[in-house]
């Protein structure tokens, strides 16, 4: 079989690249070992700068139809709900100036129904690896079959079984947290927004999702939650209330949700390269950030774009073209993303730093973003997708209260 085209992993990675590519009229074979969607707590709210890229796609029409919920603001609070900063997106100059949430697996079904007619997806499919010539991936193989491509774009997740294959190595640094993900249902509505509760044992999160469920997450210690029977669960989550005084109205639906919980670890790298000779990484394959600060899925719908832009510029997928693309690719990607995951670390220590030194660095800087104009502006312009404007060491001096700043109460200049 030949394809222009080969993509591994239907996830939003992977299917925003088959979307962006196929729409630039290649053949696109997606491939993917699951036979069906898992519902996983992963993913769910896009920021403006992917909510464009979605329009444009014909995406996020979809998802507006399916019920996906525009949320205002992100805001971090302290326990007992009151706001300490509140990114109002409403400012932003950009058409979708809010972020919409929708379930997982109903953002992976609109991303599938707007596949073009050029793309075939095919569930069920291990890709068990790379076919390589003279030193550059020309394919992959299947259980019994081997599938030629002049470009093999790895979507395969965290652990990439193909980036690894490539030589491309990475590190990960692991939170020293899990996050405990809950789906309430039957709980009482709360404010269209995406609140972070700052607490002694860290983040709690929570925003709303369509049917009137809303999604939480819980910071907790890497062996919290393990071996707890029913009694010490219950203590558990009487806890969580009791620290975060303004989870208290879904204390109910929190115990009657629980049973239905998922721990998930946490981790950020950057892969040191995005690309080799025919092959490209998309994703969690070539980079993971705290989900905190609602990265993962529009930075992966940012490498798609990105990697469509730059082969319909490169016009051919002869070899030579097709590799310069992809060292533009990943030097384009790369850039953006050192300083996304930037701001997303410093993002979550502001509240997930348990340490003495860091809560008091952290609070303080949330209170400097919270109450200076210029630099919250400038965070939320960097964390919506528009446009990367990286804050300076005088800023960071700002934030942390050490110097006055006399621009607090204007918009950059560049704004």
């Amino acid at each position: 079989m030949t394809y222009d085209v080969v993509v591994c992993g239907a996830g939003v990675a992977g299917l925003a690249a088959a979307c962006a590519l196929g729409r630039l009229g290649r053949r696109v074979l997606l491939l993917d070992k699951q036979e069906r969607v898992r519902p996983v707590a992963k993913g769910e709210v896009f920021q403006p700068g992917a909510l464009a890229i979605l329009h444009e796609w014909g995406v996020a029409p979809r998802l507006e139809a399916a019920g996906a919920l525009r949320l205002e603001k992100l805001v971090a609070r302290d326990a007992g709900g009151g706001a300490r900063m509140v990114l109002d997106y409403a400012r932003l100059p950009a058409r979708n100036n809010w972020l919409l949430a929708h379930d997982y697996p109903v953002i992976l079904e609109a991303l599938a129904k707007s596949l073009p007619d050029t793309v075939e997806l095919r569930r069920g499919e291990l890709v068990t690896g790379l076919v390589s010539a003279g030193g550059r991936v020309t394919g992959v193989r299947l259980a019994d079959d081997v599938v030629e491509a002049a470009l093999v774009v790895a979507a395969d997740g965290m652990s990439s079984r193909l980036r690894r294959e490539a030589g491309i190595e990475v590190r990960r640094d692991e939170y020293p947290h899990r996050l405990v993900a809950l789906e309430l249902h039957d709980a009482p509505e709360v404010d269209p927004d995406f609140s972070a509760y700052v607490t002694p044992s860290g983040l709690r999160l929570r925003y709303p999702l369509p049917d009137g469920r809303i999604r939480l997450y819980a910071q907790a210690g890497a062996n919290e939650l393990r071996g707890l029977d029913a009694d010490g669960l219950d203590r558990w989550v009487g806890d969580l209330v009791r620290e975060t005084p303004a989870l208290a109205p879904l204390e109910a639906s929190i115990r009657a949700n629980l049973t239905g919980r998922q721990v998930l670890p946490v981790s950020r790298f950057l892969a040191p390269t995005l690309s080799a000779p025919g092959l490209a990484l998309a994703g969690e394959s070539g980079h993971a950030v705290h989900p905190m600060a609602a990265q993962g899925m529009n930075s992966a719908i940012a490498d798609a774009h990105e990697l469509a832009t730059v082969l319909r510029q490169g016009g051919s997928l002869a070899p030579a073209a097709v590799d310069h693309a992809l060292a533009r690719y990943s030097a384009a990607r790369r850039e953006n993303l050192a300083h996304i995951g930037r701001t997303s670390h410093n993002a979550a220590r502001m509240i997930t730093d348990l340490s003495r030194v860091g809560r008091f660095a952290g609070r303080r800087a949330l209170r400097g973003t919270g109450g200076n104009d210029r630099i919250r502006y400038t965070v939320m312009h960097t964390m919506s997708g528009l446009g990367v404007h990286p804050l300076t060491p005088l800023d960071r001096l700002h934030q942390l209260g050490v110097l006055p700043d006399p621009r607090a109460r204007r918009l950059p200049s560049w704004a």
